[in-house]
């Protein structure tokens, strides 16, 4: 049964690749080619990683098979062949594969087979190095497949698997990588066919933006899968929060809509304060002159009153 692209939930606690493969040391040149065209990838190193493309932060595929190049996830197609099936051990170990001890599975190992396209990632491209704080987070968003997907790694034989990814879990896997990182992990496909998997890489960087990308990796499992299929096959890209930094129209927007709150607010509070000091007005001139208009009134009953010296008052008696 195909599992449907699933859509992001909340935030989780980032895992971290605490064991990666030795031997990886590479570096990247900051002049290396972005390769335009389709390429269909069967074998060989490949990484997915951030670089800039036209100063915009873009999750790529970083092709080291012949000559190193970046290409275009949607121009790329990740080819396993029947070269990569293995059979599941009998070990609860790997019970979070969720596939019967001895069925057989498709398997990108961690460490190089001749035969099988080799997937990693890294944060090696110089500019990227340079600009982010401490790492990036690579997040799996979702998968769109015949089958389940899971990745993981493992030191040794012996050691227990570390699970990073199961396309099974129904929320995003955030993925903790640091700066001048270079991993290769098992990449295991439950049934061949076409799948789609939604990545997003995100950063924090020195200056204090943020920057995010998300992109579909395409991948045909099994010799029998179309490469054109995996090509031409759509699947919605889960929504994610935004958090590319704003740009200056939003912040001169916001600014403006701020400012515009501010002098709304100071031209009430003038208003209330004029209306105040009109009615403190009337209230002082409504008050002087009910004053002058009591002692007027005093005055003339004062002026009316008899006196004892009063000659008309004994003549009226």
């Amino acid at each position: 049964m195909a599992a449907a692209l699933l859509a992001l939930i909340a935030p989780a606690t980032p895992a971290v690749a605490t064991e990666p493969s030795p031997g990886l040391d590479q570096s990247i040149a900051p002049d290396q080619p972005l390769a335009t065209g389709r390429a269909v990838l069967r074998a060989g190193h490949v990484d997915i990683g951030p670089r800039y493309v036209d100063d915009r932060w873009t999750l790529l595929v970083h092709d080291d098979a012949e000559r190193p190049v970046w290409r275009s996830t949607d121009e790329t197609v990740l080819h396993v062949s029947d070269a990569a099936l293995q059979t599941v051990p009998d070990d609860p170990a790997y019970s979070f594969l969720d596939v019967d001890a001895g069925a057989r599975v498709y398997v990108v190992p961690q460490t190089q087979q001749p035969d099988v396209v080799w997937i990693g990632w890294n944060t090696q491209d110089p500019r990227v190095m340079r600009d982010i704080d401490r790492g990036v987070t690579l997040t799996l968003l979702g998968v769109r497949g015949p089958g389940a997907m899971t990745v993981y790694l493992q030191s040794g034989n012996f050691a227990a698997p570390q699970v990073l990814w199961r396309s099974a879990e129904p929320k995003p896997q955030p993925l903790w990588v640091e700066v001048n990182t270079h991993t290769h992990a098992n990449w295991v496909f439950t049934r061949p066919g076409v799948y789609l998997v939604a990545i997003q890489v995100s950063a924090d960087l020195a200056s204090g933006e943020q920057v995010s990308d998300t992109r579909l990796l395409r991948v045909a499992v099994g010799d029998a899968t179309s490469t054109d299929e995996a090509f031409t096959a759509i699947a919605d890209i889960p929504s994610v929060p935004a958090v590319q930094a704003a740009s200056d129209s939003d912040g001169a927007a916001a600014a403006d809509r701020s400012g515009g709150g501010r002098s709304a607010l100071i031209a009430l509070l003038v208003g209330v304060a004029v209306l105040l000091g009109v009615a403190l007005i009337w209230v002082q001139v409504r008050g002087g002159s009910a004053r002058r208009r009591a002692e007027r009134e005093r005055g003339e009953r004062a002026a009316a009153a008899p006196t004892d010296g009063d000659p008309t008052s004994e003549s009226r008696s």
